[in-house]
């Protein structure tokens, strides 16, 4: 059996993977800031948890935990045997910050929302853009507030820079609200549409210099 590239299994492994999480993540920066925030009742926004950070988050009820950054890294394995300590489901839906969302990908979010047990945390590395798209879906697609309202989860409050590529998310809605929605087609009958075309949407967007240097080169956005 193939050892994992970021083991947990003995205190000695964990001790390593938690130095590696802690410098290459960054995550010393969220010691103290969790950027996070309840859209409702049952489901939480958050940046990348620390393992004490999930238990804090069990306690207070959270069930479900959605991971929208994959697993490659060391983030993963710290979250995974945290998760499995604790009793918390965790639940792994890739999402990118630099393009839009598929078909397949916004028809999985609803199933994926209907599915789960609630109270849920949903989180990316910063907890503002990745998660803000899938916080708007959520809100949409789940509770049923308008696109309108529900793009709001994507917003400076949460740390979501509009300038740089990360913008492409919000040039998804206002597409949505200023050319289908006047015509009376629901957001996920335009998705399910041979009109909805993530790769063309993406092409037409144009992010500003500043914005892209802000997001890439400073904040460095996955």
């Amino acid at each position: 059996m193939n050892r994992p590239p970021f083991p947990t299994a003995t205190k000695w492994d964990r001790f390593k993977t938690r130095l590696h999480f802690l410098w290459a993540d960054h995550a010393y920066l969220r010691l103290g800031f969790t950027n996070a925030h309840w859209i409702d009742e049952k489901m939480l926004r958050t940046n990348q948890p620390w393992p004490f950070q999930l238990k804090k988050w069990k306690d207070q009820g959270v069930k479900t935990v959605i991971n929208l950054r994959g697993g490659a890294s060391s983030f993963y394995y710290l979250e995974a045997f945290a998760c499995e300590r604790l009793g918390l489901k965790l639940e792994n839906f890739g999402l990118t910050s630099r393009s839009l969302p598929t078909k397949d990908d916004i028809l999985a979010a609803k199933a994926l929302f209907d599915r789960i047990e609630y109270p849920a945390m949903l989180h990316c590395k910063s907890g503002a853009d990745r998660a803000g798209m899938m916080s708007v879906l959520y809100a949409h697609l789940h509770l049923g507030q308008p696109i309108a309202e529900a793009r709001e989860q994507l917003s400076f409050k949460y740390l979501h820079m509009k300038a740089g590529h990360t913008g492409v998310l919000d040039y998804l809605f206002e597409v949505y609200l200023t050319e289908v929605e006047p015509k009376g087609i629901s957001f996920l009958d335009w998705v399910q549409s041979p009109d909805y075309d993530p790769v063309k949407l993406k092409a037409e967007f144009k992010s500003s210099w500043w914005g892209k240097m802000l997001t890439d080169r400073i904040l460095r956005r996955e």
